[in-house]
């Protein structure tokens, strides 16, 4: 087995996503992107074993910004979203291959003096995963939601619950929206300011300081040509909806949307996910994937996404300790700075447990 541990920039990185079906969260513009958002250092392990391909992208950041320590440890994520791990189809088949690949990754990060990692597994194709890992591998954190847009238009139209089918009318009927599909940078202006306008009515502005104005301009820049909007107005003109959406190998993702302050009650963000699966069947896409509740839980976020259809994947992580020894001494670390008990960590359903206050 040949491994590679991969910058954004090396060729190889793009080679080898032409050998596996990625989604956008995989691209190499795409991680580097997220190193640049979260001050991390994006990298990319790559496991080869003749035909089969294991690949990984992540994130590194220093464990300096929770504890102060006297030596240097640091920790993994993924990027944002579902990046999780991609195998081609002859990896899939040889359950041997992936996990001693998976135990190579381990191997490698202990001995970068990195104690763990966190992943977020993609549900659409890290589905079958649970059937070639070995088993407890990954978490169960809840399911996403998708549309099959390989079904008829009936057969949509029809698993869409009644309400939603309701409102959708009301929307083109009674309020006479419209919705329309533009290319990301035609009103990237639009989306910034109803997405502001939202993240300040819906949550603490701060939880996503990050995703601002500067972030979707990179975003555009480093991804322009797989990203779309669908923007719902009125027949004034006036912006009632704008959501972001990326087209990546017949995966289209819902990513961040907006709805102005002027048109929640018309509910105007229905009528545009409508306008997407249409445009994106009409492309002949294969999955309109719509993700799930905040955390994989089932809020009413999930209850929201859930009305639009019946197709169901499984949200995975994968919480990997590659160094027992050094998790434990900053769990116990934590545990004293916040003066809390040491077995209140210990038993956190949060990973890592040191990052839990």
């Amino acid at each position: 087995m040949d491994i590679y541990i991969l910058e954004t920039n090396s060729p190889q990185w793009r080679e080898i996503l032409a050998d596996i079906k990625h989604d956008i969260y995989q691209l190499p513009e795409y991680v580097a992107l997220e190193g640049i958002r979260t001050n991390t250092i994006p990298r990319g392990f790559l496991a080869i074993d003749h035909e089969k391909i294991f690949f990984i992208p992540y994130l590194i950041r220093s464990c300096q910004d929770v504890l102060n320590l006297e030596t240097e440890i640091f920790d993994v994520i993924s990027p944002y979203g579902y990046s999780g791990i991609i195998l081609n189809k002859n990896a899939q088949k040889d359950s041997n291959f992936c996990n001693l690949a998976l135990k190579k990754f381990y191997e490698y990060l202990k001995n970068q003096h990195i104690c763990s990692g966190f992943f977020r597994l993609h549900p659409i194709l890290n589905e079958n995963f649970q059937n070639i890992f070995i088993s407890n591998t990954f978490a169960y954190q809840g399911e996403t939601i998708s549309i099959d847009l390989t079904l008829s238009e009936e057969q949509i139209w029809s698993d869409t619950k009644t309400k939603h089918r309701n409102r959708i009318r009301r929307c083109t009927n009674n309020f006479n929206l419209k919705a329309k599909i533009v290319k990301f940078s035609q009103d990237i202006s639009v989306f910034c300011e109803l997405y502001t306008e939202t993240m300040s009515r819906v949550i603490a502005q701060d939880i996503y300081y990050s995703f601002n104005t500067e972030y979707f301009l990179k975003m555009d820049y480093f991804l322009g040509d797989y990203l779309y909007l669908c923007i719902v107005e009125s027949p004034s003109g006036a912006v009632a909806s704008a959501g972001l959406y990326s087209v990546c190998n017949g995966i289209v993702q819902a990513l961040f949307g907006g709805i102005s302050n002027d048109f929640v009650a018309q509910s105007p963000s229905i009528l545009e996910i409508d306008a997407v699966r249409w445009w994106a069947k009409e492309q002949g896409y294969q999955y309109l994937h719509l993700g799930g509740g905040v955390g994989g839980s089932e809020d009413g976020v999930y209850q929201f996404k859930a009305k639009f259809s019946r197709q169901r994947h499984p949200f995975l992580t994968l919480r990997a300790i590659c160094d027992q020894s050094k998790y434990d001494d900053l769990v116990n670390l934590k545990a004293q700075a916040a003066h809390i008990p040491l077995s209140e960590l210990q038993y956190s359903s949060f990973f890592p447990a040191y990052r839990s206050f």
